[in-house]
């Protein structure tokens, strides 16, 4: 089967996660017909995914009407790093907003049509045809579009077509993951954390936290949540095989289920956040009832645009968390593809200005998340890199550099100059 077509213009979104979102409410601005096609067939979940919002990421959200009556996220006065016994040992006034992946998928999944989202649907194949796109998907559906946008991730199928060299390449370190209800934690440790960005930082690895929404995005204190990431280093061929066997002994070298984890291994975690934490974020690993790992990759395309396929979002660069700017790199792809789209009377030539403007900054992200993280790095051998790594250890440079819109200021000043 093969979906018809009309003189408006047409396109299929790969992936219904942010970044597809995005772009499909930004094209119906543009007066495209969107349809988005997700591959998990049931409600997408975050797995308790904090996000930590940039001024762009706020544009975007306005631009596509999806700006929301109350507030986006968690207000925070400031960053604060603690010492292994608990003491400040360094603070820094740092107003920012966090705010949870469940609250921006919200925001917009219920801003697009459902009847144009549809769930369960893996993309097999593309064939581009005299400036037309046919997708297939694994039931034999197959919808002809003018433009094809892959947004479906770090393992993007859409890239894995046009792009088969460019894969994740692991960053030698994972993060554990977490959220924990406010009303878990014991008072003293609400006091130190939930007013602040906050960081430990044992030897070559780095434990942050900050407070987002709770449960149905209720923000009112004691009832918010705490969202932390602790990367730790992880050899990619004994440590982190050993994490990624589940209960069944299972690898799939990628991913583990957060329910699968084996009981001795967060036994193990635990024993070490006793260890080698500040109590305030020991306590907090403790009260998290079901923790994730997530392998660090890094993504970089060498290529966004193939005729009439697009690649966008974690589909075409993806850097490390330490930016804190996943979600506003897909916003800005989404805008950009937009305002390149509006602007340019020729699909081709808005096409090709979408990718001029976009390759530089998703190369420049990945490299400036390279080396905020590269001291958790276990394969760097060298006198000279680990001297590199080190300057981005610092209780200074952690609290100013970490999920900063600093790097968005520092590039557009590039641009300019």
């Amino acid at each position: 089967m093969t979906s018809g077509g009309s003189k408006q213009k047409r396109a299929t979104v790969i992936g219904g996660s942010i970044g597809g979102l995005f772009v499909g409410l930004f094209l119906r601005k543009a007066g495209w017909h969107v349809e988005i096609y997700e591959r998990v067939s049931d409600e997408i979940k975050s797995r308790g995914a904090g996000i930590v919002t940039h001024a762009p990421l706020f544009d975007a959200l306005r631009r596509v009407d999806a700006t929301p009556q109350g507030e986006v996220g968690v207000a925070v006065e400031g960053r604060r790093v603690f010492s292994s016994d608990g003491q400040v040992a360094g603070s820094l006034p740092f107003p920012q907003v966090l705010t949870s992946w469940d609250r921006l998928y919200r925001l917009l999944f219920d801003r697009f049509p459902r009847e144009q989202y549809h769930q369960g649907a893996a993309l097999v194949s593309i064939r581009q045809q005299e400036g037309e796109v046919f997708a297939t998907f694994e039931d034999g559906y197959a919808v002809r579009s003018d433009l094809l946008i892959g947004a479906d991730g770090h393992r993007s199928t859409v890239r894995a077509q046009y792009a088969p060299a460019i894969r994740p390449e692991y960053a030698g370190y994972i993060a554990w993951r977490g959220l924990v209800k406010e009303s878990a934690l014991s008072q003293a440790t609400r006091d130190a954390v939930f007013r602040h960005f906050a960081f430990s930082l044992p030897e070559h690895e780095q434990m942050l936290g900050y407070p987002v929404a709770g449960a149905d995005e209720d923000m009112r204190p004691g009832h918010r949540r705490y969202n932390f990431v602790w990367y730790r280093p992880a050899d990619e061929r004994t440590e982190l095989r050993r994490l990624l066997t589940d209960k069944s002994g299972n690898n799939n070298g990628m991913s583990v289920a957060p329910n699968a984890i084996r009981p001795e291994i967060l036994d193990e975690m635990r024993r070490d956040a006793d260890r080698l934490l500040s109590p305030q974020f020991a306590e907090i690993v403790h009260r998290t009832e079901l923790p994730l790992i997530q392998p660090i990759y890094d993504v970089a395309s060498q290529q966004l645009v193939f005729d009439r396929v697009v690649l966008l979002g974690d589909a075409a660069f993806v850097a490390r968390p330490h930016c804190g700017m996943g979600v506003t790199k897909a916003a800005q792809d989404a805008s950009a593809l937009f305002d390149s789209i509006i602007e340019e009377a020729n699909l081709d030539l808005a096409l090709a200005r979408y990718q001029s403007e976009r390759m530089p900054f998703g190369t420049r992200i990945v490299q400036h998340a390279q080396a905020l993280g590269a001291y958790m790095q276990a394969q760097i051998a060298s006198a000279e890199e680990r001297r590199d790594a080190e300057k981005y250890r610092t209780v200074e440079a952690v609290m100013k550099e970490t999920a900063a819109s600093t790097f968005l200021e520092d590039y557009a000043v590039s641009l300019a100059s």
